[in-house]
């Protein structure tokens, strides 16, 4: 089913504006960005935003917001669902008047009623067609005259409805199962079905990539596509993602918001990868680090899983930490600056100072955040120190006046390099009859306010004779 490239592939992202970008649909997003970009197609973006009472603009920025932050750029659009009512209400009357649908008279009040009824007999709580046996003179007539009616599609009442799946194979429901839907309410606004197939008809759309959840939707959707005469497209349902308790992904398992991941310090490629592996796998012995070019060359429908995905948190973290390490100090800058603006950190020194520092601490880092938070004392004096640490290293008065002593003799020294501040170091500690190892600790917590941190002496070099002296010096000082 894995298309060879083809400029005419055509695929959609088609998010409701009802909320933010959330992890299934920034998956979706991936899929068909990968693709599209795979086969050389198009991606298209559509905002399906009929929900008049739900849909709000600051949504709409959100999912372009998102979308952005992940890298997916498409190539057309957004259309909006709402600018584009005539096309539905027009593919209503036409598939009124082939008799594939039928206007539909029955107020709210009485489906209710109906059914309930069928409810507590045991039956299915579909609609009973009770319209459909209006002749199509009378319909028109009572329509005519300004009677409320809804447009409802005519599901033969006999036989199956199938359609060949990318991932699952051949799907088929009973028509049976499935009730007249409602194509067009009697406010004139579309349903779900209408507007979708109107819409991937009309931009040409070949494939649709989209959860496995629209699996039970898309025999209404195949009905569509043959009453309207027009070409089904390729259909590839992917696996749901659920939690780690095997339920479906909800704000219980923590962040679902893309851009509450990039707020938690989340490197965007890392999240691309880590998404891209949620229901694909590459072929075999493919590593698990793969960037956008890779994950284009290798992105197949063949790859996408048949079982549902579970969001393994510690795993995005781990990917997170390796993208960092990964990435060039250069790389890293404009987005920890982004943190630093966030956490009022105004950085000391040059540029090139700032790239050598982030060298020094990407290893260490879990996150970008790290950079504005437990590293803060390498880029400014407006730090706190963790009172676990102070605790633990500083709470002896004895190693407090060693480490001032230590900042005289770093001042006087004739070179400060890691090697000659590490043999003062030590040579005090010898010549005081302690261990080096207090010293040392005691003083990566007066320099960096924590109790962890890279090799002291890279620390110290890196802050300069002239910060290690002055913090040194206000060893005695620190609660």
């Amino acid at each position: 089913m894995n298309a060879p490239a083809d400029s005419s592939v055509r695929v959609r992202f088609a998010p409701s504006p009802t909320g933010y970008l959330h992890v299934g649909g920034a998956r979706t997003a991936l899929f068909n960005w990968l693709y599209a970009r795979h086969v050389g197609g198009t991606l298209v973006l559509r905002i399906e935003d009929t929900d008049l009472e739900r849909s709000t603009p600051e949504m709409v920025e959100g999912i372009l917001q998102g979308m952005r932050w992940l890298g997916l750029s498409w190539d057309e659009g957004p259309f909006f669902q709402t600018e584009r009512m005539d096309l539905y209400k027009a593919a209503a009357g036409k598939l009124v008047a082939s008799g594939a649908a039928y206007y539909c008279f029955c107020t709210k009040e009485e489906l209710e009623q109906r059914r309930q009824a069928a409810t507590a007999a045991g039956r299915a709580p579909q609609y009973d067609e009770s319209c459909r046996k209006i002749s199509r003179e009378d319909a028109a007539a009572r329509k005519q005259s300004g009677a409320p009616c809804a447009v409802r599609f005519a599901v033969p009442e006999a036989g199956s409805t199938k359609f060949q799946d990318a991932v699952f194979g051949e799907v088929e429901f009973a028509n049976p199962e499935l009730e007249d839907f409602v194509l067009l309410r009697s406010d004139g606004v579309p349903t779900y079905h209408l507007s979708v197939v109107c819409d991937d008809v009309d931009m040409k759309i070949t494939h649709i990539l989209r959860g496995a959840d629209h699996i039970s939707n898309t025999p209404k959707q195949v009905l569509l596509y043959q009453a309207m005469g027009a070409p089904l497209p390729i259909f590839a349902h992917v696996p749901l993602i659920l939690g780690p308790d095997k339920t479906r992904l909800s704000k219980r398992h923590g962040a679902t918001s893309v851009i509450s991941y990039k707020d938690e310090g989340i490197v965007p490629e890392a999240f691309r990868n880590f998404l891209s592996l949620l229901g694909w796998t590459p072929p075999p012995g493919t590593k698990e680090m793969l960037g956008d070019q890779e994950l284009i060359r290798l992105f197949s429908l063949e790859g996408i899983s048949h079982s549902n995905a579970v969001f393994d948190r510690p795993k995005l973290d781990w990917f997170n930490t390796e993208y960092i390490r990964a990435y060039p100090a250069e790389k890293l800058l404009p987005l920890i600056e982004e943190e630093w603006q966030k956490a009022g950190v105004k950085p000391s020194g040059d540029r090139e100072h700032r790239l050598a520092t982030i060298e020094l601490l990407k290893p260490r880092a879990r996150n970008l955040k790290d950079f504005a938070n437990s590293f803060r004392a390498f880029f400014s004096d407006g730090y706190e120190n963790d009172p676990a640490a102070v605790e633990k290293f500083l709470k002896d008065p004895a190693v407090r006046e060693m480490l001032v002593e230590l900042s005289g003799l770093y001042a006087n020294a004739a070179e400060f390099t890691e090697a000659s501040t590490e043999q003062v170091l030590r040579d005090l500690a010898t010549a005081k009859g302690v261990k080096a190892g207090g010293l040392i600790n005691g003083a990566r917590v007066a320099l960096t306010g924590q109790a962890v941190a890279p090799s002291l002496f890279a620390v110290m070099v890196n802050l300069g004779r002239e910060t290690t002296v002055t913090r040194l010096r206000r060893a005695k000082e620190i609660v």
